[in-house]
């Protein structure tokens, strides 16, 4: 191989050069182009249903039905969001029988109240319990850590319990934390990388306004089959494909756009998982969301902790392995440059295939357009 290489000429050397330099433009550029050059201009609105819409979000105020709001919620936690200039606010939703995930999160990632300086916020969201003793056992531990809000949803076996569960966290940010400027949504089996979310966040050059960001799903079809609990008959939903939308592992919408997909929400009645329906209820408002391959998605990335500084989330971590990445993180310190490069390459060549295959199935719609 060495011999191979010295006997290679110059327009050889030139040509393997640009190659490599090509590979590294293409893996470390990808974000530049998504950051700067994909992102949704300001839209004029035409369409009377979403001006409708976004002027009726414009002008929703909870702040005096707050009392009989509280009805809804068994566990209200109305002074969660006391802090008047609140940058994120992070909502878990989890079942209310994983005390033990919800513990593993509040060691690990949640274990957070700054980022570069500015405030945040992570509270878990849950929904209703089927025994009596189930509910004093909550009402226990959210007594002991502040950080639960209880909404009355539908079991968790059905589609409608995530999506009621999602409105009613919506309907709460609104009317106990409208000061929160972003709101992010996950589960409890997530690792969440706050620290590069909201550097990115802070990085932002747009007004934050109108920003639904997470993985987006592209070209999804509906769900046709009669004898599913998802089926979206063509009546109620004619299309050849859904929407855009954000997978439901882990997204982020900014203040305004909870009031939109909440006043959407109110008129849409589709049998849809809940991420579909945040969607469509964006959708209705006038919001595109944003892609970040950063986000796993459904995905879990193999642990490696210059990778894990660089991903905003990687799916599916029981409580072990989370408390075993976050100590890792911890443990490690700084990478090192060599150590830096190797791990953004790994990471980066994972999130820059499913930027291609976004970029092609983005190219490939426009062209059926």
């Amino acid at each position: 191989m060495q011999c191979s290489l010295c006997k290679l000429r110059t327009h050889q050397w030139c040509f393997l050069l640009f190659n490599v330099l090509l590979f590294h433009a293409l893996l470390f550029g990808a974000d530049f182009v998504e950051e700067y050059l994909l992102q949704p201009t300001p839209g004029v609105y035409t369409d009377g249903m979403v001006v409708d819409v976004r002027e009726r979000a414009r002008k929703l105020d909870l702040n005096n039905a707050r009392e009989n709001i509280s009805q809804v919620y068994p566990i209200t936690n109305p002074n969660a969001c006391r802090n008047s200039d609140l940058f994120l606010l992070t909502l878990v939703f989890s079942s209310t029988a994983n005390i033990t995930q919800r513990d593993a999160v509040r060691k690990t990632w949640a274990n957070q109240t700054l980022i570069q300086g500015f405030p945040v916020r992570i509270l878990f969201f849950l929904g209703s319990t089927e025994t009596f003793a189930a509910q004093k056992a909550l009402m226990i531990e959210s007594d002991r850590h502040g950080d639960m809000v209880q909404g009355h949803a539908v079991a968790d076996s059905s589609l409608r319990g995530p999506t009621e569960r999602t409105v009613l966290a919506l309907r709460w940010v609104i009317a106990f934390c409208p000061m929160a400027r972003f709101v992010l949504l996950t589960k409890d089996s997530v690792f969440v990388n706050l620290p590069a979310i909201g550097g990115y966040l802070l990085g932002l050059h747009m007004h934050p306004e109108d920003i639904y960001l997470g993985r987006v799903i592209q070209q999804d079809s509906p769900d046709r089959d009669p004898h599913s609990l998802g089926y979206l008959p063509p009546a109620l939903y004619p299309e050849k494909h859904l929407p855009e939308y954000c997978d439901g592992t882990a997204y982020i919408l900014s203040q305004d756009v909870v009031r939109k997909v909440y006043v959407a929400s109110a008129a849409l009645r589709a049998p849809v998982p809940v991420d579909i329906f945040v969607g469509l209820c964006a959708q209705k408002a006038g919001v595109t969301p944003i892609h970040s391959s950063r986000f796993s998605g459904e995905k879990h990335i193999r642990y490696n902790a210059c990778c894990y500084r660089y991903l905003f989330s990687s799916a599916v971590m029981e409580s072990h392995e989370l408390e075993r990445v976050w100590a890792e993180l911890e443990q490690k310190g700084r990478c090192s440059l060599l150590q830096t490069y190797t791990g953004l390459l790994t990471c980066k060549t994972l999130t820059y295939l499913d930027k291609l295959s976004f970029f092609n199935s983005k190219g490939e719609a426009e062209s059926h357009s």
